[in-house]
């Protein structure tokens, strides 16, 4: 007998249902956004808005890193020090800078620049985009915890202005190092937080496939780190981001930059100091009624 249409065997196996694809949250996109190849880096950005460059080598002590660079440059004609930590660009070039991540020697250099730019009264600017301080034995083993403790009170006692700007990724202390600044700037999709997702998940769930789910608890995008006080203005990115139009974000960037260092330049040294005290001593404080 000939079988009628749509009629099944009934020892047919089923087909598993297909399961729809999960949508990706928006606190991992942004993540993946912040993280972009194409996204400029710090290098990019002051090679954009500063001019006149002039490089300090060494940190005195151990040896010259080249995951960071800083040095004396002008900022609309204005005598500043600007530092910033360096990725490279090619495959070759990221391995020799180790990704962005500095060693203690690294941070010391740029407090030994800090140190001169307060000498010499130069506001100091920052550029940040590094998943955290090279964690290598070799720089635990001369002092990267202590180095970065170290920036960390000595950034907060510097009697000059101080402006950090968090371009693509800013991971744990080793951002941290370089923000201890009057005003922290965010670009708009980058991330800025404690630790890195793939990291978090790994120690929550002991599964890194969960960096998702991390990123979301994590808080870290510019919305959430502006809400809980950690930063102080975000730039506005072009559409589609910072790496669709490079010079355009370079411009927001600068215009911002402009904005921050004419307020402090207003404010009395004191003044600017115990702002800038008050400002961190009252982060992470919460209060149940």
């Amino acid at each position: 007998m000939s079988e009628q249409p749509g009629t099944k065997h009934l020892d047919e196996p089923k087909r598993p249902a297909v399961e729809p694809a999960q949508p990706v949250p928006p606190a991992w996109a942004r993540t993946e956004l912040a993280r972009h190849p194409q996204r400029p880096d710090p290098l990019a950005f002051m090679e954009r808005i500063f001019t006149d460059y002039s490089e300090i080598h060494g940190d005195r002590a151990f040896g010259d890193d080249p995951a960071m660079t800083c040095g004396m440059a002008r900022f609309e004609g204005q005598e500043v020090l600007v530092i910033a930590n360096l990725k490279g660009r090619s495959t070759k070039e990221k391995v020799h800078r180790r990704f962005g991540m500095p060693d203690p020697e690294g941070y010391r250099k740029a407090l030994r620049a800090m140190k001169f730019a307060e000498k010499f009264n130069r506001p100091v600017f920052t550029l940040i985009d590094l998943m955290g301080a090279n964690p290598g034995i070799g720089a635990e083993e001369r002092g990267q915890a202590e180095a970065i403790a170290r920036n960390l009170r000595e950034m907060s006692r510097l009697r000059i202005p101080t402006i950090a700007t968090i371009t693509g990724e800013g991971g744990s202390g080793g951002a941290l190092g370089l923000a201890m600044a009057d005003r922290v700037l965010m670009l708009e999709k980058a991330i800025y937080s404690v630790i890195s997702p793939e990291a978090c998940a790994s120690i929550m769930w002991r599964d890194a496939a969960k960096r998702a789910e991390a990123a979301v608890a994590l808080k870290a995008t510019a919305d959430d780190v502006f809400g809980f006080g950690c930063v102080d203005d975000i730039v506005p990115e072009p559409e589609g981001g910072a790496h669709a139009d490079p010079v355009a974000a370079a411009e927001l960037l600068a215009e911002k930059l402009r904005c921050h260092l004419s307020e402090l330049q207003a404010l009395p040294t004191g003044e600017m100091l115990r702002r800038r005290y008050d400002k961190f001593r009252n982060i992470a404080q919460f209060y149940t009624v």
